[in-house]
């Protein structure tokens, strides 16, 4: 329960246990004068009137303001809801593009790697075949030399026994 509420239930309470302490001076006829005419009326009981009128308009005014207050609440709520929800799609939409890029970036990647594969291949292809050439090159350089040592060998051989 709020401060003023409490004070207000006190002082309405203080005012009842007045009033009901005192009635008789409450409820002794007195005139009043009303601006225009005088009449007979208690003024306890007058006044105790203005004041209960005048709790009963503070408490509408309360109640008015708070369901105002409950409306407005409920507004914004509804329009926290929809940029929630407008937000929540945006969101999603940011997704569905960011998807969208990685699948394209990801082939891309693919096709680059499949066309860098076939390059390295081919590469490899023709490294093998120049080491396949060179090696019979050197395989032949090879057999001729050792034909030519073969050849002064039985040269030097023939010419020693020749000798």
């Amino acid at each position: 329960m709020k401060i003023w509420t409490f004070l207000l239930i006190l002082v309405l309470a203080a005012t009842g246990t007045l009033a009901a302490f005192n009635w008789e001076a409450f409820s002794a006829t007195t005139p009043l004068w009303l601006g225009v005419a005088t009449v007979q009326a208690p003024l306890g009981v007058v006044m105790l009137g203005m004041v209960a009128i005048l709790t009963v308009l503070f408490l509408l005014s309360i109640g008015y303001s708070q369901s105002l207050s409950l409306i407005e609440a409920r507004r914004y709520a509804k329009e926290l809801q929809a940029n929630r929800e407008l937000a929540e799609r945006a969101e999603a939409s940011r997704l569905l593009e960011l998807r969208g890029f990685l699948e394209v970036s990801m082939q891309a990647i693919n096709s680059q790697g499949a066309e860098t594969r076939a390059l390295l291949l081919s590469r490899l292809d023709q490294v093998e075949r120049s080491m396949a050439t060179s090696l019979e090159q050197t395989g032949n350089s090879l057999a001729a030399s050792i034909g030519e040592v073969d050849d002064r060998l039985e040269r030097g051989r023939a010419g020693v026994l020749v000798k």
